[in-house]
Parts: C-alpha cells; structure tokens; sequence
C-alpha cells in the first residue's frame, strides 16, 4: 500500500492514489528481470503501460532511480539515450493475434521487462520464466488471483511470487480476503451451463450442413456432451422447429428455415447454405460491433476499437494501442486505417462492457472476514491482517480503519451474518436506500429488479436501482418521507415469479437476446470479412424480440430467461439471504444516517456503466411515452396518400418484381411460400415445385378455383381461412391454423406485391375480405389511397412496401439529376457554351450571365470562341439598348446580364465597399439619373483626377455602372491624359478616341438586392430607386 490514508491522497495529486500506485510498481519492475502486471479491464491496460514508459523516462532524464531493468537495459542498447525506452507494452483482447505474438516474445527474449495484460494471458499461453506478477484491483476471484499470480515461478520447486494493489479502501477489503483464500486453495466452484439453447441450435446446423441425419441419433449425439446431458427429447424438438421455420417469417425475415427437417421419416438435413453460415457464424463470443484497426496502404491488423469511440473520432487524431501511438488516416464503413506515430501523445481508448463480479463464495468469505476482524481488539486486528492476508503496515491500518469507520456510521457492518439497510438524503435531497451486503453482484442484481417492483407497487414510486459487488442503492427522487425498511424482506417463494416478470423487460435481457439469437444463426453476419455495426444488431434483435414474444416456447427466449437466472444472476444464493433474514439467522440493521457512510459512499461511487444495455430495450416502453398522433389528421395534413403522380411507374414495376422474387432452388421457393403466401400457375417453377411437392414440404391445394402451391406448415391456416381441406397423412404440428388465419393470410398477400384493390384481394381469395382489410387499416398495418400510377380508384398497400415504392421512385428522381463524371462534365461544357459552333451573341451571353471574368478576356477569349466573326460593336449596340447590363465583381472584373434575368441571378460579390468622402458624393449625385461624366463632375463638384479613381473603386466593388462597354476597353481608367497640343474645335480625331469616361454612369440599385433578391440597373431610360 503506497499512502498511510487512502481518503488522503498525496498534494497534488487531484485525489487520486494513482500518482502514488505508478512509482511503487515501476520500482517492482526494476527490481526483476520480467513482470505481469495483470489488469481487469483493456482501458487500464494501455494507460498504466503508457504511464510506465512516461515515468520511466522522466526519471532516466532527471538522473532519478532510473535503472528500470539491468536486462531489458542491456537487451535495447540505444546509442541516443535521450530516445524514450519502453519498459512496458499493453497485451489484450482487442490487440490483434500478431500483435499480441510480438508483445509476449519482447518478454520472453528479454527486450522488455514487463507486460501490462487482461485475461488474454491467464490461460493456454506459455510465458516462460516470469519473476514476478503484480495484480492492480482486487481480482474478483480466488481462482482468477491464482491463475494470474500463477505464471510467476512457473517452473518445478519454484513459488510462485505476487503483489496486489487495490484501488479504493473496499476494493482494498476484498484484496485481503482473496489473498488469504489463495493461500488457502478455496476456490470457488466452477459453474458450466445447463443445456444453452442457442449453441444447441448453431451445432445442430453444423451437424447437418453436409448429411442428413436421424433426429433420435443426432439426441443422442448432443447429450454425449456434458452440458447437454440431461437435454429432453421435447427441448430438441422445440429447438428443430425453430431451425426449420415453425414459427412464422412473415413478421421478421431473418426468421426464415436454417435445416429440413422430415417429420415422417424422422430425419434433418441441412438446406442449401447452412454449411456457409455455420462456418462464418461459428463460436460462441459475442459480436459487439467494434471496428478493426488496420494498417494504412495494405498492411496488417493491429486490433480492435470500440464502435463508440471510433465514431467520437476523426482521420489525423492519435490514440493508443497495445501502449504504442496510432495515426487516424481514415475510417471506413467497418475498419480504422491508421500508420504509426511514434513518441505522439495519443488517447487512451475505451471499450464497453467488461465489469467481472463477486462469485457468492467469495462474498460469504469477504462477510466473514469483516465479522472476526471486527471482534478483535486493534492489535490483534492489525497483526491478523498482517499475518493471515499478508497485509503490508500501511494496507492494514487503511483496512482497519475503513471498518472501523463504518461500524460509527452504521452501529453495524455487513457481513456473512448482517445486512444493512441504510437511508439518507443525497446531494440534491432526494432519498437513496442502500441494502449493504458482500454477496456479490449476482445476488444483488436480481434482488434490486425485485425491489423496483416492490416499490413501484406498494408505494407508486418509479425506483432507479442500482447495484454492485458490495450492495444496492435505491434512488427515490418523488419520496416525500423515509422508505420503510420492511421493503427489503421479499418472501424468498416469490422472488423467482418477481425476477421472471421483470428481467423480461429489463435491458439485461435485450442484450442477452440480441447475443443469443446471433450465436443460434437467427441473426447471422452477412459476411465474415465485415463487421455489422452494433446500432444494427439492437435493432434486427429488437425486431425479432418482438416477433418472439408471441411464442412462449420460443428457444430463443427460453435461452435468455435461463442465462439470465442462472449465468447472470444468482437466486438460489438469493433464495437463502431471503430465507435466513426471514428466520433471523440473518439480522437486519435499519440505520438513517445524515450522509452517505464509507461502504454506501463506495457503492455509489463504484458502480460501472449502470445503463450499458439501455439502447438494447426492448422498443415497447419507449414508444408507449410518445406523443399520442391523430393518424388521419397527419396523413389529411402531409398528404401522404394520394400519391398516384408522385410514385414512379418503372419504380413500382421494379418493386414488385423484387417482392415476387426468382427462386433459384426449392428451398428458396419454400421459402417464398412461407414468407409471400400460395402462388398461382405460371408464378413459379414446376421442377422446383415438384421436389418440394415430393417431399411433402409443398402441397398442391384448390384455392378460388384454381390449383396453388402452399407451403406444408401453412395448411391449417388455408384449411380454417378458406375452408380448403389438407390431404391426409400431415404432421399434427402442420394443421394448427392458429389464431386469425385469414388475416395472416391478407398480410402476407399485402407484402408480396405492390398496391391493390379489394376487387383484386377478393379475386385472390375467392371470398369477401374487404371487412379484414379495413380492420388492418385500423390497426395500421395497411394504408389506403390513390397510389399506384394510372390507376382508378382507391387501393390498400403495406407500409414498409410503400416506403420502398417511395424510396425506389426518389431514386429513380436522382437518377435524372445524378452528379456527371469530371470527363463527361469537360465534354458537356464546350457544346453547352457554344465554344466553335455558329451561335449570335444572344445566344453566346445567356450560359455567360452572373460569371466574374477578367475584362481582358471577354473580347480576347470568350465571346470571339462562341460568335463567329465577332466585333465589338456587336457588344456595344446591346448595351446601349439596354438589353445588356455589366456589373464590376472585383478589381479588373465583371459579370454581365440580361436585364430581365437580372433580379433571378442575384448579384455577384464585388469588392470591399469603398468608404469615403469622394466616395459619398458620387453616390449622392447618382442616386438619381444617370449622367454623363461632365454633367457627374458638375453635379459633385470634383476635379477629373479627384473624381475617376473613386468611380472606378465604385465600379468594382459593383455599386456603379455604365451603359456603354467603351470605358471597360480603356487603356488607362484612372486618369485623362493631356493632349499634347489643343486639337481644333471640331476635330474628328476627338470623338474616335476610347477614354475611361465615356457613357452614361448610375448606380446599380443596392437597396433591391436585398429587399428582392435582385437588382436594377439605373439608366437614363429609368429612375433609380
């Protein structure tokens, strides 16, 4: 233990013990030739590498006790000793399996001398000769602390050598109590799972992939294996009729067969893919979407990232992995793309959902230790931590002291014989009830469920639980006085029915649903090389959930409520805490207290990620507080049914087509039976027909007066819907119609095609179901209006195939107006320019309007390219009639309109606007006519050399213009220059000369810009405004 106080941590060290943990454990790793250090999460992993390196290297260049390890010293000579040495890389999980190979041969040859590791290096690795393992936080576990200490002194008469650093003064209690219980050899005991329903049905489908096989051997096949040794020949069956579409994929298309399964001849086999999605589905580790990190231009993996951190990220950002720095370059839809940045500080990444709990053995232990420590007196206490859990000074004096502390606060302290209850206000007033106890997590994660019930019940109060390896904390934020005690004491009989209605709607169970489907091949990956996003998988395993629901022995669902009541929770062990504070073998102590005590202020500090599952709730609770809509007033509102000339009619064809489907063998035609519902003559293909006809899997039935093909499992359901009579000889489990068969029937009718009439659905039935269709609009399953393009009257359509007829003829829309390709945009522009074709200058300005060109090239370049024998005059004589408007867009610039179009084109951007007094006044004096330049000198009073520089600067920044192209063609535009000699009176030679002033000047009317999105252009033929 580094501090004498753990509530004092060192000045300056923003309270945290972690500035006084990182030296004590760079020490230990100097003093050996190669350490472990053994982590319970991948975050703390990359950090304390990370913090390892830095510390290391700030000592070596302070001349500080630097020598980190004479052999890694000698293994990495570096020339440059002001080059960073690495002392510590990062080793788990997320790394990736090359990666990880490196890292444990730089410890085993030497090269570094320590390894910062999760689990990934408890099992199945040979480390070599490892001096010294160090475990930072409490293990969890007796058999978890052995293992890892373990791989020290592994070797024949070598013991085995380890040091554990807790974190926080309860992690510190449990530290102790799991050293002396390793010491001991009490292990917990091992738990394996009874009968896993979804990896029962990934198996089955690999036994069947490549032959068939007899439904009594493939039982005792399984129960050959231990986990599955007491598997019913029903739970089988249950299981077989998932697999192969018992339960129907009309609601969720993912539900579609995985195997056939001949009910009559007693045998499975696989259908057609089932190799390809056992093998690419395979394994029982959960898939929680994260993104693999690749080397950038080809290279190799590196590891994993979580989804949520790879979306809060962008290309050039640094980050951490296996303890050295990543470059960002790019992120693609299922993989980061990074190239390394050496000695660049980076991130520490974070993962999601890796808390390990309290086994319920080591709960009672923590209990029992607490109690007899308790009972002794201060020395005794003190040498008892020492000498049985090997306790240094400082840990026991902490441990003491942390007990001692709440046995003040609380008159009582939790133990394998105490709980206490604790009730207080917190921060903002509102009242918290803590159930302090030290059995664990698994005990009282299905006692806090229990409890919410309870408390919504007896008192109407919503009560946020939470809950942790050291108790449960109530939050009641519309109390209005203390929650009684007696909450807590749930009859021990009636715990299961309580947990069992409430996990069913808990995020625990949708999470577990969603991980459970995937691994029982219902939501398989489309492909292996790529990863589906997270966000995808809630929503597909919400969807199927749903669907679920309805079939009570649904495996799937089965599955979840046992992982959920015996792998997650833990209620037998429950069941006996009930029982014993019910016969007061347990005492329960009720306390108020002012503030929160040590243990409960532990307990609300501690708990990790309280709503890690919520995006996995099931939809049903979050849609039931949504707003409350008047559907027919939305739809009168938007308009939404009468979309008859918006839907495409290509659009619809190309729908429906992909709603018929092709099957390319039978199984896909059984399964277009089952999903799409009978099929006519002439809709389907008759060789494919006929074997599943022989194999009983299809039958040929009379239906309105003609012969259909209907799946085998659908003929209870035509039988009691439409009155047609299954041949005999069927399974039982066949000719169950269920409930409201015709209206399954109209359903699937609806979802297989695009919009129809009632006259078409009765004609498909041969009854009236028009009375069903409108039942279905009332339950929004179908909508109706004037939908399909060219049609008459009123048709029905499902709303998902309407949103695709929708989305499919927006598509189409976008087609028309796609992007072009760069090359097809450079061939497009000459034509559409009229660059080298015979066009007039009309014709020539019109693409050209709103265009800032240098006035240098739209005589020498653009206009002499589109107007085949070009003059200046031509130009001249537009602007003159006042057809043709120019307008400065910065200095030597200028865009031209047509005045017409003008105020639609908007003005372009100028230059800054001039500010002035010269400036001022040649807009007074234009702000009404225009006026030639001698009328414009008289009006403002200014000298030539004065008066054209500021019109100029008004010109350009586009406030001025002129009727005439003439003063844009001046060789100088800011000032006359002298004649040389007087010319005569009535000279010709004046009037051919070009000078910068010649036209009539007015203001382009500025206020309109922004009052009209336009403008106007002043001239003599009209007043400015």
């Amino acid at each position: 233990m580094p501090l004498d106080d753990m509530t004092v941590p060192e000045e300056g060290s923003y309270n945290s013990v972690w500035p006084s943990i990182y030296p004590e454990i760079l020490k230990l790793v100097s003093e050996h030739r190669s350490t472990i250090v053994f982590v319970n999460n991948r975050r703390l992993a990359e950090r304390l590498a990370l913090r390892l390196n830095e510390l290391h290297w700030e000592n070596g260049r302070g001349g500080e006790a630097a020598t980190a390890s004479n052999a890694a010293s000698q293994a990495t000579p570096r020339e440059d000793r002001d080059e960073p040495v690495e002392i510590a890389r990062a080793h788990h999980g997320s790394l990736a399996r090359e990666q990880r190979l490196d890292v444990e041969e730089l410890l085993k040859k030497g090269e570094i001398p320590c390894l910062v590791a999760t689990s990934s290096l408890e099992l199945g690795i040979d480390m070599g000769a490892v001096d010294l393992v160090i475990q930072v936080e409490s293990p969890k576990s007796v058999a978890r602390g052995l293992q890892r200490i373990g791989r020290a002194g592994h070797e024949l008469g070598a013991v085995s050598k380890g040091r554990i650093f807790p974190k926080f003064r309860a992690d510190l209690l449990e530290a102790a109590v799991v050293a002396k219980q390793m010491r001991e050899g009490a292990i917990e005991e091992t738990v394996i799972p009874r009968n896993p329903l979804d990896v029962l049905a990934q198996q089955i489908v690999a036994i069947c992939a490549d032959e068939e096989i007899e439904v009594g051997e493939l039982h005792q096949l399984v129960r050959r294996a231990y986990p599955f040794a007491e598997l019913s020949r029903v739970q089988l069956e249950n299981v077989l009729d998932m697999l192969a579409g018992r339960y129907p994929s009309d609601e969720f298309a993912e539900l579609r067969p995985r195997i056939v399964w001949d009910r009559t001849a007693g045998v499975v086999r696989g259908r057609q893919g089932a190799r390809r999605l056992a093998v690419t589905n395979a394994g029982t580790i959960p898939d929680r979407g994260l993104f693999g990190v690749h080397l950038v231009d080809g290279g190799g993996r590196v590891g994993e990232l979580d989804e949520e951190m790879v979306y809060e990220a962008r290309a050039g950002q640094t980050f951490l992995l296996g303890a050295s720095t990543w470059r960002i370059e790019e992120i693609t839809r299922d993989r980061v793309l990074v190239s390394p940045a050496p000695g660049v500080p980076g991130a520490v990444p974070f993962w999601r959902g890796e808390g390990v709990g309290r086994p319920y053995e080591l709960g009672e232990a923590v209990g029992a230790v607490t109690r007899a420590v308790l009972a002794l007196s201060q020395a005794k206490a003190l040498e008892t931590l020492r000498q049985e859990h090997a306790l240094d000074e400082r840990a026991a004096n902490n441990l003491l002291g942390f007990l001692r502390e709440q046995e003040a606060a609380t008159r009582a302290v939790p133990s394998d014989r105490t709980v206490v209850v604790e009730r207080f206000r917190d921060e903002i007033g509102d009242w918290r009830l803590c159930i302090l106890t030290p059995f664990g997590a698994r005990v009282h994660a299905p006692w806090a469920l229990a409890l919410a019930a309870r408390v919504r019940e007896s008192l109407g109060l919503d009560a946020n639980a939470i809950w942790s390896d050291d108790g449960i904390a109530i939050h009641l934020p519309d109390a209005d006085a203390a929650p009684p005690s007696d909450l807590v004491l749930i009859d021990p009989e009636e715990i299961e029915d309580l947990v069992v209605n409430e996990v069913g709607d808990s995020a625990l169970f949708g999470a577990r649903f969603r991980e459970n489907a995937a691994r029982a091949l219902l939501i398989p990956r489309r492909r292996p090389d790529q990863r589906t996003p997270l966000w995808q998988q809630r929503l597909k395993a919400q969807s199927l959930l749903q669907v679920a629901r309805k079939y009570p022995a649904f495996p799937v669902i089965l599955e979840t409520y046992r992982e959920c009541l015996q792998d997650v929770f833990d209620l037998p062990s429950l069941k006996r805490l009930l029982q014993g504070l019910r016969s007061r073998q347990l005492d329960l102590v009720d306390v108020e207290t002012p503030s929160a005590s040590p243990y409960s202020a532990s307990l609300l500090f501690d708990y990790v990620a309280t709503y890690m599952y919520e995006d996995d709730t099931p939809p049903a609770e979050r849609r039931a507080q949504a707003l409350s809509l008047d559907r027919e007033l939305l739809r009168e509102l938007l308009g939404q049914e009468e979309l008859r000339d918006l839907l495409d009619a290509d659009a619809v064809e190309e729908v429906e087509s992909q709603l018929r489907g092709e099957p390319r063998n039978p199984d896909e035609l059984h399964d277009l039976l089952r999903l799409r519902g009978d099929r006519a003559p002439g809709e389907y293909d008759e060789a494919f027909a006929a074997i599943l006809v022989a194999e009983r899997r299809a039958l040929q039935l009379r239906v309105a007066g003609e012969e259909r093909l209907i799946a085998a499992e659908d003929a209870g359901r035509y039988r009691d819907a439409l009155g047609v009579m299954p041949p005999s000889g069927l399974p039982d489990v066949y000719l169950e119609g269920g409930e409201q068969p015709l209206r399954g029937l109209v359903l699937r009718y609806a979802k297989g095609r695009g919009p129809f009439t009632t006259a078409q659905a009765n004609e498909r039935f041969g009854i009236d179901v028009e009375s069903v269709l409108h039942e279905l609009e009332r339950e929004e399953l179908l909508v109706r209006g004037e939908l399909r393009p060219g049609g008459v009257e009123r048709e029905w359509c499902d709303p998902d195939v309407l949103r695709r007829l929708r989305r499919a003829s927006l598509a189409a829309l976008r087609k028309e107006v796609e992007p072009a390709e760069q090359a097809s945009l450079g061939r497009f522009l000459p034509s559409w320019h009229g660059i080298d074709r015979r066009a007039s200058l009309r014709e020539a300005l019109v693409p050209l309007q709103a265009l800032a060109l240098p006035v240098s090239l739209w005589e020498s370049e653009v206009l002499p390219r589109r107007v085949p024998g070009y003059a200046p005059a031509q130009l001249d004589q537009l602007c003159a009639s006042g057809e043709v408007v120019w307008v400065g867009a910065g200095l030597d610039r200028v865009a031209v309109y047509f005045r017409e179009d003008a105020p639609v084109l908007g003005q372009v951007a100028g230059a800054d606007r001039p500010e002035g007094e010269l400036h001022d006044r040649l807009r007074e004096a234009l702000a009404g006519n225009a006026l030639f330049w001698f009328d414009l000198l008289a009006e403002t009073g200014l000298e030539t050399e004065q008066a054209l520089p500021a019109l100029w600067d008004l010109v350009w920044a586009g406030e001025v213009t002129n009727d005439a192209w003439q003063p844009l063609r001046a060789g100088r535009r800011y000032g006359v220059p002298k004649p040389q000699r007087r010319p005569r009176r009535f000279s010709r030679r004046r009037a051919n000369e070009i000078t910068a002033t010649q036209g009539r000047w007015s203001r382009t009317s500025c206020a309109t810009v922004y009052a009209r999105r336009g403008f106007r252009v002043a001239t003599g033929r009209s007043t400015a405004s």
